[in-house]
């Protein structure tokens, strides 16, 4: 068994029920290639199902067909309506520079750009609109949204854990 906490899990796909009555499911994948999902196996559910295989087939609007191991009935599918599916982070391909996959941001330290501890990012959200980093303010209990932008933050260091963060004025609090 892997262990989560080195290997984080990364959502890659979400069920929205069944397709048909013979026991296929409705797929969206946010892989890039999004055919790509089907190779990630085994997937996993928050409730603790796994998936171990994957067979796409057909092409939907906004998604795919699939059959999966141990869905059989049309019942089964329909219980899987709006069930995301995750990757561990291991299984799928490195990033290029300047990517990253939201778990990999998810726990790294921010800092100004002076060398002040901001908070810690808890989340990665995407509201359409672009990333935002989601931080946690040691000694507020209200989290800060901040643009995940170039301009916002200019380096993502994760070997050191580390992100600097040049915020707008009066984003976070001052000491």
């Amino acid at each position: 068994m892997t262990d989560t906490a080195s290997d984080p899990r990364v959502i890659v796909g979400r069920l929205s029920g069944s397709f048909g009555v013979r026991g296929e499911v409705r797929l969206k994948s946010f892989c890039a290639d999004p055919a790509t999902i089907a190779d990630y196996t085994p997937l996993t559910t928050d409730t603790g199902l796994t998936f171990a295989q994957i067979v796409l087939t057909g092409q939907i609007k906004g998604g795919f067909t699939a059959r999966i191991d141990g869905v059989v009935t049309k019942e089964d599918a329909d219980d899987l309506t709006n069930v995301d599916l995750y990757a561990l982070r291991s299984a799928l391909p490195a990033t290029d520079d300047d990517e990253y996959y939201y778990a990999d941001l998810e726990g790294l330290t921010v800092l100004d750009t002076g060398g002040v501890t901001l908070g810690k990012v808890v989340r990665v959200v995407d509201h359409g609109a672009g990333d935002l980093l989601d931080i946690a303010v040691p000694g507020q209990s209200e989290t800060i949204l901040l643009p995940f932008t170039q301009a916002v933050v200019p380096t993502v260091d994760l070997a050191t854990g580390r992100i600097v963060a040049d915020p707008p004025d009066g984003l976070f609090p001052t000491a």
